[in-house]
């Protein structure tokens, strides 16, 4: 049986991944609490009456956002805030996307940019040694 420890971040790039880590935490956690809320910030108000909305939020997007954030910080490898940071990467592509295909640009998206590539540079640069 794998024998998990806290390893407190020592260096630089450590203290950037795992606070990235925790942000991707935090996130999920509040998507797990205020499910409407999230995906009202989120632009996502369609489903907001409906008992699936909250259920999506709760465990769609909260899930596996403190899933992932909790095991890069419990497994603290270089590899494993990789796939943190490519996970944040992909959706900041997504949202490129969106705003090129679908006029999507907002305020609200430009900012959710922002969040996401700051998310997918911090690990990233950590895993693949800039940091």
């Amino acid at each position: 049986m794998p024998q998990f420890e806290f390893y407190f971040p020592i260096t630089q790039g450590e203290w950037v991944a795992f606070l990235a880590a925790c942000a991707t935490i935090a996130i999920g956690v509040l998507a797990l609490l205020f499910p409407r809320l999230a995906l009202n910030a989120l632009g996502l108000t369609g489903a907001s009456g409906r008992s699936e909305g909250g259920a999506t939020g709760r465990a769609t997007v909260a899930g596996f956002l403190i899933g992932v954030g909790a095991m890069a910080i419990m497994l603290a490898q270089p590899l494993v805030y990789m796939a943190l940071g490519a996970g944040w990467l992909v959706t900041a592509a997504g949202r490129i996307v969106s705003v090129a295909l679908d006029r999507g640009f907002t305020l609200r998206n430009g900012m959710l940019l922002i969040v996401e590539a700051v998310l997918a540079a911090a690990p990233l640069a950590y895993g693949l040694g800039y940091l």
